[in-house]
């Protein structure tokens, strides 16, 4: 699988609201109900970030690339959102310190053994995480090349190799989502 980082010069196009065919504000919720402490994992300009965060008490938006934050400040931010430039391998929180975490179309560029053992650190025993992304088993018609992502059994695996529990998880036409919680 090769991993890739957006391209930020094309920021813009992440304003579509054409994602919501993907996944739905109301499905995104249910995946890890979000409340305390929230990491978006990979989250760009913000469009889903301010889905959640009426929801949470803070949400860190956790991008690699400082030009998505400035975008995202530039759009302007809730109060409760905070910017963090790191990777998923690397995050800057203290073991426990989420109470959930979430991906939205973001999984294909982070996901690895490394990715997944930290996150298991920062997200506290309970704690839930939901993943929306592009499957390997879609049709390809919009997203990354099928050739960079991952088919949901893949993801399950890795998350329950992490020490997660996989509550639910399906594949749907174009996408698939996760439930994990750790345990």
């Amino acid at each position: 699988m090769g991993f890739h980082t957006y391209d930020a010069e094309r920021a813009d196009a992440l304003e579509d609201p054409g994602r919501y065919e993907y996944v739905s504000v109301d499905e995104l919720l249910a995946l890890f109900d979000p409340e305390g402490e929230v990491a978006d994992l990979g989250s760009g300009t913000g469009f889903y970030t301010d889905d959640v965060a009426p929801y949470a008490e803070t949400i860190h938006a956790v991008d690699v690339q400082d030009e998505m934050h400035d975008f995202y400040r530039e759009e302007g931010t809730p109060d409760n959102v905070r910017f963090v430039t790191a990777g998923v391998e690397d995050l800057p929180f203290a073991d426990g310190a989420l109470d959930r975490a979430f991906s939205t179309m973001t999984y294909h560029e982070f996901a690895s053994a490394a990715a997944l053992t930290e996150l298991a650190r920062v997200v506290r025993p309970g704690g839930l995480v939901g993943i929306a992304d592009w499957s390997a088993e879609g049709e390809g018609e919009s997203g990354p090349p099928r050739s960079e992502r991952f088919g949901v059994a893949d993801a399950v695996s890795a998350f329950e190799d992490a020490g997660f529990t996989v509550e639910r998880a399906r594949e749907r036409r174009e996408t698939f989502v996760l439930r994990a919680v750790l345990e």
